[in-house]
């Protein structure tokens, strides 16, 4: 939040002046919501989001950069239409528009799930559509409905054009590392297989089911009362 003059006052009076009133506050973009670029490390212009600013009002989190517009919209029609503040997560965001993480609902996720990554801007992965995970794709841990509603009337969203996404809804998303390096916490599946490692895999699994069956087949047929086995050798007779 800037607190530059403006007209002889301080943006951040103004802000007071008019939150005073009203019965709640919508932080607009990742600017109002978490701070974003002006608020990165070291942040010498002291800028702050909303929410540090003003207390004692309701404050719903409306983070991207920029916000969808469809978000924007439905969330002045949920407090219209119901006459309340929708639920919010715990950084304050609308569940409802930001209770599923990008990753969720991303059509590159099968991609994800089978270990095919693309490892470079132009090569096969990146021309077959598979996953940008290490390139550097946020969307195991950015909250929001860009995979669902994208953006320009549905049209596309960042990782449908190509790129990674970049976390712009989450919190201190600046300083989470660059951009283009992989989030190392997050569990990968067959991130450091070929098809035949993962092939391998399937087949020790299903061999340790075999296996399982097998042993708890013998157990029941150790344990099976004599009387039963009698029965089983007349009924072959």
């Amino acid at each position: 939040m800037c607190t530059a003059p403006l007209g002889g006052d301080s943006f951040l009076n103004i802000l007071k002046e008019t939150a005073a009133d009203a019965k709640a506050i919508v932080a607009w973009g990742s600017c109002a919501s978490h701070g974003c670029v002006q608020n990165a490390k070291p942040n010498p212009t002291g800028a702050e989001p909303v929410k540090k600013l003003i207390s004692g009002k309701a404050i719903i989190n409306v983070p991207g950069c920029p916000p969808i517009a469809e978000v924007m919209t439905g969330v002045l029609a949920y407090v219209l239409t119901f006459d309340q503040i929708p639920e919010l997560d715990r950084v304050g965001r609308p569940k409802m528009f930001y209770g599923q993480r990008i990753h969720d609902k991303c059509y590159r996720r099968p991609f994800f799930d089978a270990g095919q990554f693309v490892e470079a801007w132009d090569d096969e992965g990146a021309k077959k559509g598979w996953c940008l995970y290490k390139m550097g794709c946020r969307g195991p841990t950015t909250y929001n409905s860009c995979s669902t509603f994208k953006w320009n009337n549905g049209v596309s969203f960042p990782i449908g054009s190509g790129h990674g996404c970049i976390g712009c809804s989450e919190e201190n998303f600046w300083d989470n590392g660059p951009f283009y390096e992989r989030l190392t916490s997050i569990p990968v599946p067959g991130i450091d297989s070929t098809p035949d490692n993962v092939g391998k895999t399937l087949s020790v699994l299903t061999g340790v089911g075999i296996g399982a069956h097998m042993i708890t087949q013998a157990v029941q047929r150790r344990n099976k009362p004599a009387d039963d086995d009698k029965a089983d050798t007349s009924e072959k007779e």
